[in-house]
């Protein structure tokens, strides 16, 4: 079992110029630089732009939906990971309600566990295919308020790793923690990102404050 070291890069515009910041989380079997290209296809201008980096290229080894201790302790270090490159972000000078998180399959899966641990106002979120993790959901485990920050959840159905239970499951419990969530499923649909879901991120994004 592995733990992660705080490996990351950074796209797009400098902290101090910037007028918000994206963290991008690769899938399984991705990097860093392999989530930060698809900046290309973003209204991002403006944006600072931090991936962090698995180990291993895997957030946790097994399903989203193992047993718990089955990806311990590599999913609390991949979380841990998270906050601490949110902590880096805020002490470049961009704060939450700026902040974007976008992530990918098992990137999505992370990037929505961690906001909901952590609920708060932020600039919004987007997960390309992914829900909360855990065999069951532990409502318990989720605290504050996002306060109607809006978050993107789109999906396949049906998805080989993502099942759409679990997805609805998670946007209702967004939807508790004051989120303002949008849900877009589509029938049969690979396990990948197609435009119509970038056009839906890019909406998203386009809200940024100037």
């Amino acid at each position: 079992m592995y733990t992660h070291s705080m490996q990351y890069k950074k796209a797009g515009t400098p902290a101090a110029q910037a007028k918000g910041a994206l963290l991008m989380l690769h899938g399984r079997g991705g990097t860093a630089a392999n989530i930060i290209s698809l900046a290309r296809e973003l209204e991002a201008e403006g944006l600072a732009i931090y991936a962090p980096e698995a180990t291993n290229n895997s957030w946790y080894p097994y399903s989203f939906m193992a047993l718990g201790s089955q990806n311990q302790p590599a999913l609390d270090s991949a979380l841990d990971t998270i906050s601490q490159l949110v902590e880096k972000i805020k002490a470049d000078g961009i704060p939450a309600d700026r902040t974007y998180f976008m992530g990918f399959s098992q990137g999505a899966c992370l990037t929505l566990e961690y906001i909901a641990r952590n609920a708060q106002v932020y600039g919004g979120a987007v997960a390309f295919t992914g829900g909360l993790i855990g065999e069951e959901l532990v409502t318990e485990r989720y605290q504050g308020n996002f306060g109607n920050t809006p978050v993107l959840i789109t999906t396949g159905n049906p998805d080989p790793h993502v099942p759409l239970h679990r997805v609805e499951e998670s946007v209702e419990l967004f939807k508790n923690l004051g989120a303002q969530v949008t849900l877009k499923v589509y029938p049969g649909r690979p396990h990948t990102i197609t435009m119509p879901e970038i056009e839906l991120a890019n909406e998203l994004l386009s809200r940024q404050s100037v």
